[in-house]
């Protein structure tokens, strides 16, 4: 299941059924788990200078899109998704179930919480914390340098929840509140609290988000998304969500991943 044209070092911990696609390069201290697919022209556990950085560990059941590029020491749990051409620098650190789509780029020294969802093009700047059941949309950027360009950096933090809209900028260290929706086009130059809205240049608050009703005819609240969005999630968790909101819908948990 190894493309003989890839070029694998003995010394990488491969678990049963991966496949290498052609082309591609896997490192000395890289470990993949169980199931895990790699495509053509990658290369996983990228030297990060000197000294090194630690193993490439990557959990079972993932999958790694053409042309993406993973350095050494960070460490991914299972059920990694990938676009294409995808960069990863050293020092990241996520749960299971993390989507990074096509062109995403994640600078390191990074804590990512499980089922976090990044679409194309998103930029994560170092040092930024996201929680749980995080959306980050297209072209966000989440930044950094607080008087570029400098030696200062200061992550953004995400709390668990969130949504940041299209095209939205978060400056360096602030933190988006548990639940929060950045709107799109956004610049965000402050801290944003729990479960409320904010849009513009700068960003400024709109409303909470249960203000906020579903365009379906129903009028039913959009938010918290999880009382009606549950597809690709971890079915005890669509449980607790349902719990949470005082709901039995079967077709929603029929949405989870069991």
């Amino acid at each position: 299941m190894i493309h003989p044209t890839a070029l694998v070092s003995p010394r990488a911990r491969l678990g049963r059924n991966v496949s290498v696609g052609p082309y591609t390069i896997i490192h000395d201290d890289v470990e993949i788990g169980a199931n895990g697919q790699v495509g053509s022209h990658c290369e996983l556990g990228h030297p990060a200078g000197a000294g090194g950085a630690g193993p490439l560990v990557i959990g079972a059941d993932s999958t790694i899109r053409s042309h993406s590029v993973f350095y050494q020491g960070s460490t991914f749990g299972e059920g990694l998704v990938t676009g294409h051409r995808v960069t990863v620098r050293e020092g990241t650190q996520a749960g299971k179930g993390l989507q990074i789509g096509t062109l995403g780029d994640i600078q390191g020294s990074c804590v990512i919480g499980e089922y976090v969802r990044f679409h194309s093009n998103v930029h994560i700047g170092k040092h930024s914390r996201v929680g749980d059941y995080v959306w980050i949309f297209p072209y966000v950027v989440l930044t950094n340098d607080p008087h570029p360009p400098s030696e200062v950096q200061m992550g953004v933090t995400v709390g668990d929840f969130a949504a940041i809209a299209t095209m939205s900028i978060v400056l360096p260290g602030v933190e988006i509140g548990r639940g929060a929706l950045v709107g799109a086009h956004s610049s965000v130059n402050r801290c944003v609290d729990a479960d409320t809205v904010v849009v513009g240049t700068p960003a400024r608050f709109v409303c909470r988000t249960d203000e906020i009703k579903l365009k379906d005819g129903s009028g039913s609240p959009a938010y918290p998304w999880r009382r009606h969005f549950t597809r690709g999630y971890p079915a005890e968790a669509v449980q607790q969500w349902l719990a949470e909101f005082g709901t039995s819908d079967s077709s929603v948990l029929a949405a989870a991943v069991v």
